[in-house]
């Protein structure tokens, strides 16, 4: 970006090679005055036809979050390529707009592995697994081959949803496809069996990594952690730092959850202040989250509100949720009241919350308070949403709901 300030300022013309540059180099870090001020310069030097030109524009818009100026691009090209079409559903599917990204996707007059990759991990990172899983196999229905990058997205919403028996055939797939050697495709594998209980196959699958990097180590981690084998995901830390992997804050969440699981206190107040003592990890609200949850399920109460009263910013929804958690487990009225309150101004929608405080006040009796409780939601129109649970039974997805009676 700064040598093309420096060519403007050399009174050199920059051509669409210039320009694609420097606005890939805005949407990299969602610069977009200065993308903005690219696009004027475009302008003035009649490139504004040119398609390569356009979709790097509506690339810098997209990834710029303003999905306005990227569709009125879109909508303005004269002619408009498989690039164009994909920017565009990428701009929809990163701004979490599914249902518009799809639609153009459907719309598209040819597609590519890159468009195809789009949706399937627009799905993904929201947390649609069973959407993201559904278009895989019509992905591989209509013969595309799938790459590196599909697999990756394929397999964390396997993960998401702890769907073994698909993850497993996924895996088939990319044994016979020949892309099982690559460390982000090994990386996804031990997440997929961690995540899914399978720690057996992912401890495996790690031991047998030709390299490993941080994410490595993290997913394996944070797998023993999310099930419960709190000394295991210990031992691996010890290992890692025994390797010389440096630890990041992905990794100290994995380590204080693994703790929180089986109420290590004082091993998780040790890991928590090494992390800024030994390893220049700076804590964020999600680590204080969860000293608060081990604190509080321990019923270390003032040394919670501590941690609240004097966090070097803000408490955010994590935080304020964890100590009213603790509320709940130790019948703390008046700390857990304060914890709803704040929340109630965070998330004044989310039902949950309100849930939490009325379940407190009946657990001590106090009915009067529950009732104010759900007349304030009646009156805020906060509704309680619809519980469900899925479970996997000869490879296929059951989906179970129930309402409130």
């Amino acid at each position: 970006m700064k040598l093309f300030c420096q060519m403007q300022g050399a009174d050199m013309k920059p051509d669409r090679i210039s320009f694609v540059g420097v606005l890939n180099a805005c949407a990299s870090v969602a610069a977009l005055e200065l993308g903005k001020q690219v696009h004027a310069c475009i302008f003035r030097t009649g490139f504004v036809s040119n398609v390569i030109v356009n979709n790097a524009l509506i690339d810098m818009y997209g990834k710029s979050g303003e999905i306005g100026d990227a569709h009125r691009m879109f909508d303005r090209m004269s002619e408009q390529d498989v690039v164009s079409w994909t920017a565009i559903i990428t701009a929809y599917t990163q701004l979490g707009r599914m249902e518009i990204a799809c639609e153009m996707f459907d719309k598209m007059p040819q597609r590519n592995i890159v468009s195809w990759n789009a949706v399937i991990a627009g799905y993904a990172q929201r947390g649609y697994g069973e959407e993201a899983l559904k278009l895989f196999w019509r992905f591989l229905s209509e013969d595309v081959k799938p790459n590196q990058f599909t697999f990756v997205s394929v397999l964390s919403a396997c993960a998401c949803l702890a769907a073994l028996a698909c993850g497993r055939q996924v895996h088939g797939h990319i044994l016979r496809t020949g892309f099982q050697f690559s460390i982000f495709v090994e990386n996804a594998l031990v997440d997929m069996y961690a995540k899914s209980g399978n720690t057996v196959n992912a401890q495996k699958l790690f031991d047998k990594m030709h390299e490993r990097d941080v994410v490595s180590w993290n997913a394996m981690i944070s797998g023993y952690a999310q099930n419960g084998c709190a000394n295991e995901a210990l031992q691996l830390f010890e290992k890692m730092l025994e390797s010389g992997m440096k630890p990041n804050e992905v990794t100290f969440m994995g380590i204080l959850s693994a703790c929180s699981h089986v109420g290590l206190v004082e091993e998780g107040r040790q890991y928590f202040r090494s992390m800024s003592q030994q390893h220049s990890v700076t804590p964020r609200p999600s680590h204080y989250a969860i000293m608060i949850d081990i604190l509080g399920r321990a019923g270390y109460m003032d040394e919670v509100e501590y941690f609240i009263d004097n966090a070097p910013f803000e408490p955010d929804i994590s935080m304020w949720g964890a100590l009213l958690g603790a509320c709940r487990i130790h019948c703390n009225v008046e700390l857990g009241k304060r914890a709803a309150e704040c929340l109630f101004e965070l998330e004044p929608h989310n039902a949950a919350r309100y849930v939490s405080l009325s379940n407190l006040y009946a657990t001590m009796g106090m009915w009067d308070r529950v009732a104010e409780v759900r007349k304030l939601m009646k009156d805020k129109g906060v509704r309680k949403v619809l519980g469900c649970s899925w479970i996997e039974v000869r490879n296929r997805m059951h989906v179970f709901s129930c309402i409130d009676g």
